[in-house]
């Protein structure tokens, strides 16, 4: 992987981690487009590019961010249950369903689902207080996400929106949530690299590359975080769900005319 598809993979990282139309099918898609063999260092850099993504929410909800302790024992209550499932299954789970075809058929089936979760769940209260059981509901849902080619943004939010808060509201605390979920995935990826010596070599041989990589995701994200929630306000899931059906639709063709893709 050179510079160049680096950026081009930060990007494509950045535009869509907080979107809900899953980063991971993105990066097969554009992995195959580019060519990119899924080798160790790529895998190790789609995992560390996440920090640059996870900086782009302290910064853009910087205010609200660092807020009463009661709103970190909320996400502490959200975040504990796809760690928990994460700590005790994440690599049974993920021999079992990592792989293309799962992430395509999710990216079609979740998007299909997306055309009418508005008509189904956006019925806010008035009342926008995240409670310790909304926070919890939020939680669950979000282990749905542990699913390749399922957008953890779309599992959040329509969790929240389930629990009769707004778009807007449900897609904030997504937000806040990313922050643990991502950092703990990331951070645990990034520990294994640097308890094995091919980790470290491959950390020290392109520190540079990952280094670019995270500025990149972290311009991008702030750029999509404010995009998203503007758009999610005025118009719904509905456009989200359509692309993802195409997404899905164009990597099985690809599938069928033989272009190697990969997790």
């Amino acid at each position: 992987m050179n510079t160049l598809e680096a950026i081009i993979i930060s990007i494509v990282e950045g535009l869509t981690e907080f979107l809900p139309v899953s980063s991971t099918g993105h990066m097969i898609l554009t992995q195959g487009i580019l060519g990119v063999e899924s080798d160790e260092f790529v895998k190790l850099f789609t995992v560390c590019i996440q920090f640059g993504a996870i900086l782009s929410v302290l910064v853009v909800y910087w205010k609200r961010f660092f807020q009463t302790w009661s709103f970190y024992w909320k996400l502490l209550v959200a975040f504990l249950p796809a760690a928990v499932i994460g700590f005790l299954a994440g690599d049974l789970i993920d021999s079992f369903l990592e792989n293309v075809w799962v992430v395509s058929i999710m990216l079609v089936i979740g998007g299909v689902f997306m055309l009418f979760a508005d008509k189904w769940f956006n019925k806010p209260q008035e009342d926008q207080t995240i409670t310790y059981k909304k926070s919890l509901m939020i939680g669950l849902a979000q282990c749905i996400a542990m699913i390749p080619g399922v957008s953890r943004s779309m599992a959040t939010i329509v969790g929240g929106m389930t629990q009769k808060l707004s778009r807007k509201t449900a897609a904030e605390f997504s937000f806040f949530l990313a922050v643990p979920t991502m950092a703990a995935a990331s951070g645990y990826k990034l520990l294994q690299a640097f308890t094995s010596d091919t980790g470290m070599q491959l950390l020290s041989e392109n520190w540079l590359t990952l280094l670019i990589g995270n500025v990149v995701a972290f311009i991008v994200a702030i750029l999509a975080i404010k995009f998203f929630i503007d758009f999610l306000t005025k118009y719904g899931f509905k456009a989200f769900g359509y692309y993802r059906i195409i997404v899905g639709l164009v990597i099985i063709v690809l599938m069928f005319c033989g272009i190697p893709l990969e997790v």
